[in-house]
């Protein structure tokens, strides 16, 4: 399979990176200190097309593939990783979830237009407190009410949650039935009996804004479920293959950033009368890292050229998640030890990197399911 890029795929690749290192990467270290997302920013990745790059024009989108899509995020998360999963949940698993239910023109156009456009934020509501990698366990409700269902539950970990507007929630129509009687909505968070919950206190990915999403008797339109009832967990799981792609996208450019400002550190740092890179021992640790950031790189581009082509890419996406995230988390811890002292020091940002890329090793399917998905494929 032939990974090139298209003249059209390098021209996107080569204008996202333009905007993270003009836009993104000089306000990157203030964002993480103050957990404080930058809209504004946003908006402007919205107007330059890249929220809805593997959408179709007519809901706001710009028509390009998924490869296109997944060299954004990377770039993207280079320079922060942050900006990086908030746009990649907009856009694989809040906009995913809409066009894997085989939504009607009327939602696709009222509900992807907006935040595909950049104009708005969208969420995903899967995991709750006891629901985690068991997405059967919810416990969330939707009742049909004449045109209306009535929600009740919680929702946490929502990337997200505090900026979105739209909300896909997976509720149960069928609670009898478990993961089997899952529904999938849409809901606009201005809805009374939705609100934000507990803001989340992270680690990483400071920025970006992730909460708890509380519904109390929240009266949605009948015509907002996705699909039919019961299709809930079947288009949880094809939307979060997607969204793993994105995730893989995040780990590689993290991995990438890291590897970057270790090397240039390398190459100017000088100990014992010489550049550190001339200790073979350092070179030798970046060739290694070089041969990771390169399996995960061919791992990640398989799986979104596979989505792209509409071939099966649940066990390619799984994979390329998996290799990309531990490439993340090594690279980074290895580019903190290289950079001694000063890489634990917040100006040096590899500390940040590595404390981003811990958690893409754990969201949106730890690495230990996606084990089980691979192993799965293995002896089916």
């Amino acid at each position: 399979m032939d990974f090139k890029l298209t003249e059209k795929q390098q021209f996107i690749q080569n204008m996202v990176r333009e905007f993270a290192e003009k836009k993104l990467a000089p306000g990157a270290i203030e964002r993480d200190k103050t957990s404080e997302f930058d809209v504004e920013l946003y908006k402007e990745m919205g107007e330059m097309g890249i929220i809805g790059l593997p959408y179709p024009k007519e809901y706001g989108g710009s028509g390009e593939d998924y490869m296109a899509y997944a060299l954004a995020v990377e770039e993207i998360s280079k320079v922060d990783a942050a900006v990086g999963i908030s746009y990649s949940v907009s856009t694989s698993l809040y906009g995913g979830s809409i066009m894997a239910s085989g939504a009607t023109e009327e939602q696709k156009k009222k509900f992807l237009t907006p935040v595909m456009k950049g104009e708005s934020f969208g969420a995903f509501g899967l995991t709750e407190p006891n629901a985690g990698s068991d997405a059967g366990g919810c416990i969330t409700t939707a009742v049909r009410d004449g045109d209306y269902y009535i929600i009740n539950g919680l929702k946490c970990f929502s990337t997200n949650g505090p900026l979105a507007d739209y909300y896909v929630v997976y509720a149960l129509t069928e609670p009898e039935k478990g993961a089997k009687g899952l529904s999938a909505f849409v809901l606009e968070t201005k809805t009374p009996g939705c609100s934000v919950g507990h803001i989340e206190d992270k680690s990483g990915i400071k920025s970006a804004q992730v909460s708890e999403m509380i519904f109390e008797n929240c009266r949605i339109p009948a015509e907002n479920l996705l699909g039919k009832e019961g299709d809930g967990f079947k288009i949880a799981m094809k939307t979060l293959d997607g969204g793993r792609i994105g995730v893989a996208a995040q780990g590689l450019g993290i991995a990438k950033g890291a590897f970057e400002i270790a090397r240039k550190y390398l190459m100017q740092r000088k100990q014992f009368g010489k550049q550190l890179f001339k200790n073979q021992y350092l070179a030798f640790k970046m060739a290694e890292l070089k041969v990771q950031i390169a399996q995960a790189e061919m791992m990640l581009y398989k799986a979104a050229t596979d989505k792209s082509l509409g071939e099966p890419y649940s066990q390619s996406a799984a994979m390329a998640k998996l290799v990309c995230t531990d490439a993340a988390m090594k690279v980074t811890i290895e580019a903190v030890q290289m950079l001694g002292g000063n890489g634990y020091m917040r100006e040096y940002e590899v500390e940040r990197m590595m404390r981003d890329a811990k958690i893409t090793q754990i969201y949106e399917g730890t690495n230990e399911i996606q084990k089980l998905i691979i192993s799965g494929s293995i002896f089916r």
